[in-house]
């Protein structure tokens, strides 16, 4: 359905990609991945006409219709919530408002107008032979969270997460037959997610989708192109598949001939860890035999660096870790946390879960002693502990004129060079990135740069607020492995389910009535027992 001829795309003198030729064919789910900056955003901007000063050819048949996720949600401010859903399929959207416009104002003695009527009534039954768009438009929303009462208001009473979950609907409702999704999965909860993975599930046509979401990835998309090398590498099977053919076994391969036998054990550990969250024993056994066929020279090691997260607490704690009781807090008349109280053990690892505005933020918070609770309870922490913070707005939060380096140093002056240079290192900041002004740098490396500072300061209870938003795939990962291997406590905020099935060791829920769950068990745990209606 989409055929890429001979692509070639320059940025000055730096090649993204050259002589680029793949066949994107009906009925395949497309994940596209690669390094920060390999070009996965500009390749979809090309294969979706946005771009189009490149070599080479794209060809789309006419007869399909493509749907492209919008990235600006502020696009449709005077547009009713409906309307810009409706947008999504311009045809039917022009021939609505024409027809609205010609029953007030037309003159209908004129043949011109009862002519023009008729056009638009054909115009709408081809693209509407039910007359449910209203419907079918409704019910995406309401799947996307925005609820029936709002969608006659006008796009600007909502804030940017709905307002993306709005083009999110726009996009899928016309149900095209070519699909271009940049990260479709931002500023959705789980339910949403899960919800959208079934979706996609079931698209007919061809789809290509970038995303930071392991677990998104491995759900939806029957293929992966990799940006590497300078070219786009097609592979059969979903994210997990690519990762171990591309990664683990071509180390495996080095061990084996390096004749390293600890190491050989502590990677096959590893790619059993990597698999089993996502599989069950028979698609465990299935994937094995999968990998046992693949020759490992069909495939090429990725160019792409995994950092090297590792937390070390510096002290040992005690037993006490954290007592929360009965923590409630308000904004006005909205009771986002309700009686809130749990305790946890030393060595527990929490995953903080729930939809968009239910108070995890607000909680984190409140736990860290950056705001107290409107409503009253207490927030008691171990006498031996030190935590270590990750905060949602990181990229506020970093900022000034200095170097990486500096800006690292400056938390603890007397922290040995050498030590301070290693862990930016870990993070993939070269020697000369370390030299690079903190304002320079984007909103993925103010995130790494955030770990870094946490590496260093040795805290052994680690909190988390959404740690992993512009974090590429390979980071992800290698953070999911060092919260899993941490000794300390943890507690994270995430939707990523691929990250909390990695580490967590307990969930809790919060609802957006101030109630929550608090389960003891892993993320697969908890989502098979609320599926069971258990919890």
């Amino acid at each position: 359905m989409v055929t890429v001829q001979n692509l070639t795309m320059r940025y000055g003198n730096r090649i993204l990609f050259q002589d680029i030729n793949l066949k994107l064919d009906r009925n395949k789910r497309y994940g596209l991945i690669g390094a920060n900056g390999a070009g996965k955003t500009t390749f979809l901007k090309i294969l979706s006409g946005e771009i189009n000063e490149y070599e080479g050819e794209v060809i789309i048949p006419d007869a399909y219709k493509v749907g492209v996720l919008g990235q600006n949600q502020y696009a449709f401010e005077d547009f009713t919530i409906m309307d810009a859903v409706l947008y999504g399929n311009k045809r039917l959207y022009d021939a609505i408002k024409e027809k609205e416009d010609l029953y007030v104002n037309g003159d209908f003695e004129d043949d011109a107008t009862n002519n023009r009527l008729a056009e638009l009534e054909t115009i709408c039954v081809e693209e509407d032979p039910t007359y449910e768009y209203d419907v079918n438009i409704t019910k995406i929303l309401e799947n996307v969270g925005i609820p029936a009462e709002l969608h006659q208001e006008k796009m600007s009473v909502l804030d940017s997460a709905d307002k993306f979950k709005v083009l999110l609907a726009q996009v899928l409702y016309p149900k095209p037959d070519v699909l271009f999704l940049d990260e479709p999965t931002n500023n959705l909860d789980i339910e949403t997610i899960s919800w959208l993975e079934h979706e996609l599930q079931r698209h007919e046509g061809t789809m290509v989708v970038i995303s930071h979401d392991r677990h998104f990835l491995n759900a939806v998309v029957t293929n992966i192109l990799d940006v590497d090398y300078q070219k786009i590498r097609e592979f059969t099977g979903n994210y997990d598949d690519w990762y171990i053919a591309a990664n683990v076994l071509a180390k495996q391969q080095e061990l084996e001939n390096a004749k390293k036998l600890k190491e050989k054990e502590q990677l096959e550990a590893f790619v059993r860890r990597f698999s089993a969250n996502a599989s069950k024993a028979k698609q465990a056994t299935s994937r094995q035999k999968q990998l046992e066929k693949l020759q490992i020279e069909d495939i090429k090691p990725s160019s792409r660096r995994d950092p090297s997260i590792v937390f070390k607490a510096k002290r040992q704690m005690g037993d006490e870790a954290l007592n929360v009781i009965d923590v409630c807090h308000s904004y006005g008349e909205n009771e986002v946390l309700k009686g809130i109280s749990f305790k946890v053990n030393p060595g527990e690892k929490i995953a903080l879960i729930g939809g968009n505005g239910v108070g995890k933020t607000t909680l984190m918070k409140i736990l860290m002693e950056e705001m107290q609770p409107s409503c009253g309870g207490k927030v008691q922490w171990g006498a031996t502990i030190e935590n270590s913070y990750f905060p949602q707005n990181t990229t506020d939060i970093i900022e000034g004129d200095g170097t990486l380096y500096d800006w690292l140093r400056a938390f603890d002056p007397k922290r040995d060079i050498a030590e301070i240079r290693n862990c930016l290192g870990r993070m993939l900041f070269s020697g000369e990135q370390q030299e690079k002004s903190v304002v320079s740098i984007s909103g993925g490396e103010k995130h790494r740069m955030m770990l870094s500072k946490m590496m260093l300061e040795g805290g052994n209870f680690l909190l988390l607020d959404e740690p992993t938003n512009h974090l590429d795939l390979e980071a992800i990962v290698a953070l999911g492995e060092a919260l899993h291997n941490f000794d300390g406590n943890v507690i994270c905020v995430s939707h990523d389910r691929e990250l909390l099935d990695a580490f967590a060791t307990r969930i809790i829920e919060l609802h957006g009535d101030g109630t929550y769950i608090d389960f003891e068990g892993s993320y697969e745990e908890f989502a098979q027992a609320k599926e069971a209606g258990k919890i």
